[in-house]
């Protein structure tokens, strides 16, 4: 087996099986990190779109609501869709006139800008962007002018909502029970799982004792400090591995991992991809040892909107909206897919 049918392997972040895209320069990574702006609009006036007005507070939810270890408790359970414009929530968005969503930036092909795509002025692109522009083309219709993009980093993105500067995040978010306690979530639009980044040329395997005394470097905020942490205190990895290095956004980790500072990144098996294809001296090692949701996460209590998102999702699943999505953005890193994770509904 040569080395990319090991990753053809390795890969199962989505579907069963991946494989490598192409390659993009290491310097691109720099180039996301250190040069792109911190916020996108639509519109030509370059406005953020802070704010989310008239979305409603509601109360936390009680911790015997979800339990991932119990059929009928899963995180990713929402609301039922409504197609219905008429809840305050929705109302207080058409009533602004545009949707402001929160996004990433830098996660090539999944929230990112292509600064070789010249005729489009290096306008953000990718699967995420793409559900966000179908969420508010629901909403308003076709004009581009009604959706505002916050750029936030990871740990940002549950405070971003809170806080009110954004209406939602589609940024490769999992849905956990943990975040329901401070947001709420669609339903899932994406499965995925934990894995390990590497070097080609290390001897790390995966998520296992090959991690021994080895720099791991995660997002904070994010599920992927959670899964080592947890790994370490069941003994599923060895007490030695370091996960004291994090940072603000994923594709941070990708530049440590670069500069030798960390000896691997830990991410979503699906964000490992897309940094294996931009940076070609690292891989995937080893197979997901979780399993995890991608939703779209609002305010508490923003019912109507959920709902709402949700009835976006049902569409964008049976018009084949999401395939097509799948298949331009994250087929050539992730291989065939079998499709959108099924809805779940409380």
């Amino acid at each position: 087996m040569d080395e990319r049918d090991a990753q053809r392997v390795s890969l199962r972040g989505w579907g069963g099986v991946a494989a490598m895209a192409v390659a993009v320069a290491c310097a691109l990574v720099a180039v996301f990190t250190v040069l792109l702006p911190l916020s996108h609009t639509d519109e030509p006036d370059g406005s953020t779109g802070i704010g989310s007005g008239g979305v409603a507070q509601g109360l936390q939810t009680k911790d015997d609501d979800c339990d991932a270890d119990v059929e009928g408790k899963e995180p990713e359970r929402s609301l039922r869709p409504s197609s219905s414009d008429s809840g305050p929530s929705v109302q207080a968005i058409k009533a602004r006139g545009y949707l402001s969503v929160g996004v990433d930036q830098n996660s090539f092909r999944w929230g990112y800008r292509d600064p070789n795509n010249t005729s489009k002025k290096s306008e953000l692109e990718g699967f995420d962007i793409d559900l966000a522009r179908e969420i508010a083309t629901s909403i308003f219709g076709s004009d581009k002018n009604t959706i505002r993009y916050k750029a936030i980093p990871t740990n940002e993105r549950i405070p971003a909502i809170q806080r009110g500067d954004v209406d939602m995040v589609v940024r490769t978010m999992t849905i956990s029970c943990e975040r329901l306690k401070d947001v709420d979530f669609s339903t899932a639009y994406f499965q995925t799982g934990q894995q390990v980044l590497a070097p080609k040329s290390s001897k790390i395997t995966g998520y296992d004792e090959s991690l021994a005394g080895k720099r791991i470097c995660t997002a904070k905020g994010s599920t992927a400090w959670s899964a080592l942490d947890n790994g370490r205190k069941k003994k599923e990895i060895p007490a030695s591995v370091d996960i004291d290095t994090t940072v603000p956004n994923q594709l941070d980790c990708l530049v440590r991992l670069q500069l030798g500072e960390v000896d691997a990144v830990v991410t979503d098996g699906a964000l490992a991809a897309s940094q294996a294809a931009q940076d070609p001296t690292v891989a995937v090692k080893g197979d997901p040892f979780t399993k995890e949701y991608y939703g779209v996460a609002m305010k508490k209590g923003a019912d109507d909107l959920v709902r709402r998102v949700n009835q976006v999702l049902e569409d964008y699943r049976k018009d084949k909206g999401w395939q097509k999505s799948y298949d331009k953005w994250l087929e050539p890193g992730l291989g065939k897919s079998d499709g959108p994770p099924a809805p779940k509904y409380k």
